[in-house]
């Protein structure tokens, strides 16, 4: 595995620092983000060490798409959600706080009052 020695998630793929795990396979590791701004707010992280979505070979494309619906469906069912985001931050200025690749899925209620891209007033 390409690991970065100081990375937090490079460190939870490889076991050296617990998780809430929900998936994991050859190529990607899912667990429970441990500030969820929804109950259920899971990660979807490759193993591999890639600073950003940019990094990530376009080849992994198919299975983290088919792994993300596979995890909003999974949160729609038990968290009774009636949709889910999908949050991608590329770069600090964007919000990436972690500089791994990994994609949020956060289970959505109508009216459960999660605002996480406001409309700005033209004024």
């Amino acid at each position: 595995m390409n690991k970065k020695e100081d990375c937090i998630f490079c460190k939870i793929a490889l076991g050296e620092i617990p998780c809430d795990k929900v998936y994991e396979d050859d190529n990607f590791i899912v667990f429970n983000d441990i500030k969820p701004i929804a109950k259920g707010h899971c990660l979807v992280v490759p193993k591999k060490h890639y600073e950003t979505l940019l990094d990530m070979p376009s080849t992994l494309g198919t299975e983290v798409i088919d792994l993300v619906k596979k995890q909003g469906l999974r949160l729609m069912k038990e968290q009774k959600a009636e949709g889910f985001n999908l949050v991608q931050n590329v770069f600090p200025a964007a919000g990436q706080i972690v500089m791994h690749v990994h994609f949020h899925v956060i289970p959505r209620k109508e009216g459960d009052g999660l605002r996480m891209f406001e409309k700005k007033d033209d004024k």
